[in-house]
């Protein structure tokens, strides 16, 4: 009978599909959560080619959509990645569904573990979202010797803001304030990182230095780097000569700040909404 038993209980992989499919599900439940992630970042690109052009930024045929495609997928994918994940994340906790979630069966690492890899995923359909629409609409040219290296980078950037967002909602009170700060941080930091303004030598030094520090323009250089036909070279490498695409130390960058984000999270994450009440 219990051989019986343990023959029908459901593998850790079947638990983790299934807890996948049902936090896609309400994703696409959640308007405001899709349009941000995917529309939003779309709008962008129609309204500054529309506003600006799609003019050729230098010799080698890069044109300010090639720019802007590859970075607005970026911010797409973090706005999924760090500021829905952490809002949602904190929003479940108010409502007492992580709590429940703990007193069922299924290992609560299995949840976390869903949410994250429906993140991941929707971060993807994003900067595919936004890449299909450059390729069919504004002509971006794709190098095949460099998507290994941008697929790279994506799991890196998608896993630091991951790292991040979770870190945001094992801090914050409640989810306002979990989207105050996110969106109050990722906006301007995305403005810091280059991802709306194309490269130019008039750029602020303390501007400069500050992207510098924080992973979003490591996450926006490198990816958007496999796109520029102006670099050569497979991106992977260290550090990047002039005219050549390296990932290597973007890479450690975002290694770096999502290990110690995700040490910090699972240090204070809280299962329970302050007071231990729920609002169910």
């Amino acid at each position: 009978m219990n051989d019986t038993v343990q023959t029908m209980r459901p593998s850790n992989w079947q638990l983790l599909v299934h807890q996948v499919r049902y936090q896609n599900r309400v994703f696409w439940r959640s308007p405001i959560s899709a349009f941000f992630t995917l529309i939003f970042p779309l709008m962008f690109l129609v309204v500054l080619t529309a506003v600006i052009g799609n003019g050729v930024i230098d010799e080698s045929g890069y044109t300010l959509a090639q720019f802007y495609a590859p970075n607005l997928g970026v911010y797409g994918a973090v706005s999924a990645a760090y500021v829905n994940l952490a809002i949602t994340t904190a929003l479940r906790r108010e409502e007492g569904i992580l709590k429940r979630v703990r007193g069922t069966p299924l290992p609560p690492w299995l949840y976390i573990a869903g949410r994250l890899a429906s993140t991941t995923w929707m971060a993807f359909l994003a900067v595919a979202l936004m890449m299909g629409v450059g390729i069919v609409f504004y002509g971006i040219r794709l190098d095949p010797g460099t998507l290994a290296a941008a697929g790279l980078v994506f799991l890196f950037g998608a896993g630091c803001f991951a790292a991040l967002g979770m870190l945001l909602a094992a801090l914050a009170s409640d989810s306002n304030t979990a989207a105050l700060v996110g969106n109050a941080t990722l906006f301007p930091l995305a403005f810091g990182s280059g991802l709306f303004i194309p490269p130019s030598d008039n750029t602020p030094g303390w501007l400069a230095v500050t992207g510098d520090i924080f992973p979003l323009k490591h996450f926006a250089e490198a990816f958007s780097g496999a796109f520029n036909p102006a670099l050569s070279g497979s991106g992977f490498q260290w550090a990047a000569e002039p005219g050549t695409y390296a990932i290597g130390a973007d890479l450690a960058v975002m290694a770096i700040w999502g290990v110690v984000a995700a040490a910090i999270a699972v240090r204070f994450f809280r299962w329970e909404p302050s007071g231990g009440g729920d609002k169910s």
